[in-house]
């Protein structure tokens, strides 16, 4: 029986990783990363723009107070809010600083491997926002087709 190194384990390891398996640990990432407020997150904290409706992600990463990206993030609860960047924190995709002042100040910034992430998601999000009225559209045509 040949022996292998920790380094060729880990290897074929990340070789054997299959979404399409339902206990693969890449399934749980994937339902992570595809939540609409990891999404958005990822953008907040990715683009050093100020957001302007209309406008693309475009700029580059930026530090955030956690006011600050609720008030970017119209609609997210404070507990969602709070849940989501643990998670991504978690993942190594965030990193969380707190700055010992009265009151304490928390900032978020994402890490190497959530900038890598945030460059796919930064698609996606424009994807969607550009093909909004197509994707509208077709729901109305459906919905007319199956009233008839």
């Amino acid at each position: 029986m040949a022996t292998t190194t920790a380094a060729q384990q880990r290897a074929q390891a990340k070789a054997e990783y299959d979404a399409f398996v339902a206990a693969c640990p890449s399934r749980e990432l994937l339902d992570r990363i595809s939540d609409k407020w990891v999404t958005l997150v990822l953008a907040a904290l990715g683009s050093g723009s100020t957001h302007r409706p209309g406008t693309d992600c475009a700029g580059g990463p930026r530090v955030l107070r956690y006011s600050e990206l609720q008030r970017l993030l119209a609609g997210v609860s404070q507990k969602m809010l709070t849940q989501t960047l643990r998670s991504l924190e978690r993942d190594g995709l965030v990193s969380r600083t707190v700055v010992p002042t009265v009151p304490v100040t928390v900032s978020y910034e994402l890490t190497g491997l959530g900038l890598s992430l945030y460059e796919t998601m930064r698609g996606l999000k424009s994807w969607a926002e550009g093909h909004m009225d197509d994707v509208l559209a077709n729901r109305d045509a459906y919905d007319d087709a199956r009233a008839a």
